[in-house]
């Protein structure tokens, strides 16, 4: 089973950017890899995921041209470019990988330590 590891995590002021990696344990195939994220009291939700071989990306729309999903395929490593950050973006981010897209955070089982971003107003 390929372990993931979340980085790169930090406290930011609204309109900073930060970019945050995900690291693979193995090489990948056909998988989706996709970040999550938990604010404070809130549900796990949807960020944006990609299909590490043919490199399709989708994004929640809260977060839709202000983030960016890029991968390194010699590196094993997927990366969560985020500008334009927002106090609303605050919350523990986490990558996944499984065999077919979901949006639906229940429907996965194994999940990292996650990477905590704070953004200050």
């Amino acid at each position: 089973q390929v372990r993931l590891v979340e980085s790169g995590g930090g406290l930011v002021q609204a309109g900073d950017s930060l970019r945050l990696s995900c690291a693979a344990s193995r090489a990948l195939g056909p998988f989706v890899l996709s970040w999550f994220r938990q604010a404070p009291g809130k549900e796990r939700e949807f960020v944006a995921a990609l299909s590490w071989v043919r490199g399709s990306t989708v994004y929640a729309d809260s977060v839709k041209g202000r983030f960016t999903i890029v991968r390194d395929l010699a590196k094993n490593t997927m990366y969560l470019q985020m500008n334009g950050l927002e106090p609303e973006d605050t919350a523990v981010y986490y990558c996944t990988v499984t065999s077919e897209f979901t949006r639906v955070a229940d429907q996965i089982k194994n999940w990292g330590q996650g990477t905590r971003v704070t953004v200050s107003s």
